[in-house]
């Protein structure tokens, strides 16, 4: 059975997301549906509870998931909601309400023609008389209707929504009602809009609102309120009445919703993203994924949802509720809001900065932001408190209640105004500066934005959309030095936007090609190759001139890059040509190092290095220049197996002459090619040396650390991120190696389809790099499920293809598998063969990494005829594995030995463990297999039980038969069919459908026999 075309399982580009919009509990509502429902189903209860939430916060869904809950327990509830426009109609809600109860008293539908039947006359005569009140507008009338109604009825629960658009009259009426009197079981349940009294959650000036609001009160003007609130909040100090406050969500409650409506886990970014927009207001995050998912910006990758770190967040169309009830306001008022949109960060002056940008008087835009707090659409910043003798609003400022709604704000400006309104912001930040002597590099002093990060990017967003309106010079001079002080731009924070700004504004020629470098390597580092190439290119071609020798050789370096990383295979092979190099006519020292990365590139070799030896006049003349073509052949050097000179370049005896941007970009290429050859060791060493934290570098650098140090699930954070985003590149020679240890960790997990999908995702089949990694994993797939023929065809077209390039360094693992199948298929002449070339391999490197693979490859080979020399050799490969310190490597060791007799039992207890520290379900599974064999007690018996059936439902899962999932275990096809007999019996799931849609949703059984997983989407699957 296959699996699902629609599964969420990993490959590379990701899937687009799709929201899920099915009803259920509101997250993070949970504590305050259980506090009403108790309230309404306690007799002594409030006869009144009024629930409260400003815009988006989930009111309405909070009010039908509670009458859902009551009449499923048998209690009957009227729901009555009010909808725009019911204010123009005076004694509506009331009218409706007399209506309900009357109709719920008699039973009977009130608009059935059929007027015949006692019960229908009795309900008609009240509604007749509430008809009559309303068209005479008689409140006093009215209100009597609704008490005798009210009194005379039987158990049941009205709900009144959205209770803010209803009517003054209606609420003048629900003002005067006693509800005190009403009849056990008769409740009221109400919403309005408006925060209450408890606040916000996280805090968005609630106090500072109220005390501008009493300001307004002292000033004669009395800002509008939300009537519905104050026509029951005066009842709220009676035992009859109550008031529960829907609060914004906590940052766990804001990932579990985001995690529901995606069906997928949100990585940390995504999270804190989701977070600052939208402060967890409910209706902000549906808004926000809405427009993310419209636009297909959200990826989803195994099971995981991620954002781009540029992804601009979505702006709000005009229907929206947020958008709407700006739209509502006066004209003015939408200016001092757009105004307010870029000029907020800049505190209490905002308001006199708004009135100078826009021509509005001062009295107008006070006018404006206090209808702004009104409408709750701007909050008045709490922080900081204010002085003695000043206004809380003149020292802190103002903020967006939500910051989803600054942006569509902002966004719906013209390019003019915002320019404007931006070189507003732009100059009164450089008076600042000016004023207390402060220049670029000591920060923005932006009072509202405490975060320094977030202070510079803000001044250089403002810059950069100022554009020509400011000093082209200094707002250069601003950009370039954000961009440096935020690089590298981890956050999306903009460098290059910056960059590009930058590039734009400079006229002098000298100026434009620095920055024009600086735009294209910003590109470079963010992943857009596209247009890193364009860029370089350019410079290369016609400003050649302006540049020196070494600021070209950088420039042909990250074309060239750029070009390989951008997999135009055939682009890169022109540029390995003298000819296109010649024609640009650029110094020698530049045309060697472009063409040789280029041949590097494509894994040419030893063509690189003839080149570098026939021009090595050329490329050593100077220090800082030489670097590169050193370090190219030093690479080269140790791909075709004599590695002498790369692990005598790890000194870094150049890092005196070179800048901190250089050392650090060659450390990470060094770093991730001794990774690439597994010694974690000279990799941690190199970084230490050179002052250097393993978290303080790429994406693909700490996937390959956290990946040998047996960190897996922190290891696939940034594996998914690079795979969904499309930057699973590498500095190192081996370009496939993202895909191919992710692939390697979902086939330790039991994941073999996925592993094989993701090998085939990334498989370039071109004149490009080589693929060996993959090779070597996919064989491992095949293995695994018992095609060995398969397996062996794959590891030869491996090696052919390392051959045909004289490729030698990481083929040791190709060499191992190839022994080992032909021992499992019986062709021991072949697998002695291969370890002979192993063996050759691993005198000519040295390398401890190619010295185990032959330990473990020849003992497994050799078990049967020579299993003296085989213990042996299994003991040293304990030895050699215990001192590299890579727990699933040393695991691996371990359960070989102690198969083959070379160390005690106890060996696999040791194995088992380490396996578990890297979440290794299949060889987990195997070893407990093992352990048992050699009367080994397995520790944990329940945890056991529960990985077993999370193994079997994950290989169901991955669409695997009972005969496929049998080979992959290593037991029959009838312990398959009586394992999964127990997982339904134990789960309460009644086929292998179900067990896919578990695993899928990350939904337990109808038993719980699988809550030990999470219910995030494959958060423990994989």
């Amino acid at each position: 059975m296959a699996a699902p075309s629609e599964s969420p399982w990993l490959v590379h580009g990701g899937t687009a997301a799709s929201l899920d919009r099915t009803t259920g509990c509101p997250v993070g509502r949970e504590r305050e549906l259980d506090e009403v429902q108790a309230r309404l189903g306690d007799p002594a209860g409030p006869r009144l509870v009024l629930v409260r939430g400003e815009r988006g916060a989930g009111r309405s869904a909070f009010l039908h998931v509670l009458g859902e809950r009551l009449r499923a327990e048998g209690t009957p509830v009227l729901a009555v909601g009010c909808v725009p426009g019911d204010d123009a109609r005076p004694l509506l809600l009331a009218l409706r309400l007399v209506m309900a109860l009357e109709q719920h008293l008699s039973g009977t539908d009130l608009s059935d023609t059929d007027h015949s039947g006692t019960a229908h006359q009795r309900a008609a005569k009240p509604v007749t008389e509430a008809l009559r009140a309303a068209e005479r507008r008689d409140g006093t009338a009215m209100a009597g209707l609704l008490h005798t109604a009210l009194a005379r009825s039987t158990p049941v629960v009205v709900e009144l929504d959205d209770l803010h658009l209803a009517d003054a009259d209606s609420l003048a009426v629900l003002r005067g009602t006693d509800f005190a009197p009403l009849p056990t079981g008769v409740r009221l349940l109400a919403s309005a809009a408006g925060r209450g009294e408890r606040g916000a959650r996280g805090g968005n000036g609630d106090e500072a609102a109220s005390r501008a609001r009493s300001a307004a009160d002292e000033e004669g003007r009395t800002p509008p309120r939300h009537g519905a609130a104050e026509a029951l909040e005066q009842q709220g100090g009676m035992p009859w009445a109550h008031t529960v406050v829907l609060s914004r969500l906590g940052p766990d409650e804001t990932t579990a919703v985001v995690a529901r409506r995606l069906r997928a886990t949100p990585d940390s970014s995504l999270s804190r993203r989701v977070r600052e927009l939208t402060h967890g207001v409910p209706g902000a995050i549906d808004a926000l994924l809405t427009g993310w998912t419209r636009e297909g910006a959200i990826r989803v990758a195994d099971g995981h949802a991620f954002v781009g770190v540029r992804t601009p967040a979505p702006v709000l169309p005009d229907g929206d509720r947020f958008i709407g009830a700006l739209d509502a306001l006066s004209e003015s008022c939408r200016v001092v809001a757009g105004a307010l949109s870029i000029l907020w960060p800049l505190g209490g002056r905002a308001s006199e900065l708004i009135a100078t940008s826009t021509g509005l008087s001062a009295e107008a835009v006070g006018d404006g932001i206090r209808d702004l707090i009104d409408a709750e659409i701007v909050a008045v910043r709490p922080e900081p408190e204010p002085e003695p003798g000043h206004d809380g609003a003149a020292a802190g400022g103002w903020t967006f209640a939500v910051a989803l709604t600054a942006h569509a704000v902002r966004e719906r400006l013209g390019p003019l105004e915002r320019s404007r309104l931006s070189a507003t912001a732009v100059e009164a930040l450089w008076a600042d500066r000016d004023a207390a002597g402060i220049g670029c590099a000591a920060g923005p002093p932006v009072a509202a934005l405490p975060d320094e990060a977030d202070a510079v990017a803000y001044l250089a967003d403002r810059v950069a959309e100022a554009g020509h309106l400011v000093d082209r010079d200094r707002a250069v001079t601003e950009l370039t030095a954000a961009a440096k002080r935020l690089h590298p731009d981890s956050e999306g924070r903009g460098v290059l936007r910056w960059c590009r700004a930058a590039g734009h504004l400079v006229e002098r020629p000298v100026d434009r090609v620095p920055a024009l470098q600086r735009y294209a390597k910003a590109a470079y580092q963010a992943g857009d190759y596209r247009t890193a190439r364009t860029m370089t290119e350019s410079i290369l071609r016609n400003m050649a001139d302006v540049l020196g020798p070494l600021e070209l050789q950088d420039t042909a370096n990250l074309f060239t890059a750029a070009t390989a990383n951008d997999s135009d295979w055939r682009a890169l092979s022109r540029l390995a040509t003298a000819e296109w190099w010649d024609e640009l006519g650029l110094p020698a020292l530049v045309r060697v190092t472009g063409r040789v990365l280029a041949l590097c590139g494509l894994a040419r070799w030893q063509e690189a290095l003839d080149l570098l030896a026939r021009t090595e006049q050329v490329w050593t003349t100077d220090v800082r220049g030489r670097v590169k073509p050193a370090y190219f052949r030093a690479v080269a050097e140790m791909v075709l197996g004599r590695p002498e000179r790369f692990r005598r370049a790890l000194a870094l005896s150049e890092a005196p002459y070179l800048g901190a941007e250089h050392v650090y970009a060659l450390v990470t290429t060094m770093f991730d090619e001794l990774l690439s050859g597994r010694d974690l060791h000279a990799a941690e060493n190199l970084l230490a040396a050179q002052g250097l934290n393993p978290d303080s570098l790429p994406p693909h650098s700490v996937f390959l650390w956290r990946h040998l140090e047996g960190r897996w699930d922190e290891a696939l954070e940034p594996a998914r991120w690079m795979l969904a985003n499309n930057r699973i590149h590498t500095p190192a020679a081996d370009g496939c190696l993202i895909p191919a240890r992710t692939a390697a960790i979902l086939l330790a997990r039991g994941r073999t389809t996925s592993a094989r999908r993701l090998i085939d995702s990334v498989r370039d089949r071109g004149e490009g790099r080589l693929e060996y990694s993959l090779d070597a994993v996919e064989a491992e797939v095949l293995r695994t499920l018992g095609d060995l023929n398969g397996a062996e065809k794959t590891l030869r077209g491996g090696l052919d293809a390392a051959d045909a390039h004289g490729h030698v360094a990481g083929v040791d693992e190709l060499w191992a598998a190839l022994a080992e199948v032909h021992a499992e298929t019986g062709h021991t002449g072949e697998a002695v063969t291969c370890l002979e070339r192993l063996a050759r391999i691993s005198d000519r490197t040295g390398s401890a990494r190619t010295r185990l693979s032959y330990l473990l490859a020849s003992a497994r080979v050799l078990r049967q005829e020579s299993p003296g020399a085989a213990r042996d050799d299994l003991r040293e490969a304990v030895d050699l594995a215990r001192s590299r310190s890579q727990p699933y490597e040393t695991a691996v060791t371990l359960v070989t030995a102690a198969d083959a007799g070379a160390g005690p039992p106890a060996l696999l207890h040791e194995a088992y463990e380490l396996f578990g520290r890297t979440g290794s379900a299949l060889a987990r599974f195997r070893t407990r297999a093992a352990m048992r064999e050699a009367g080994i007690t397995v520790p944990g018996r329940r945890q056991a039980t529960a990985e077993n059936e999370r193994l079997l439902a994950t290989l169901i899962a991955e669409g695997l038969t009972n005969r496929q999932i049998a080979t992959v275990l290593r037991v029959s096809e009838d312990a398959v069919a009586n394992r999964l007999s127990r997982l339904f019996a134990r789960t309460g799931l009644r086929s292998r459908t179900e067990v896919v849609t578990a695993v899928f949703t990350g939904r337990p059984g109808r038993r719980g026999g699988l809550e030990p997983w999470s219910c995030s989407p494959g958060a423990n699957l994989v």
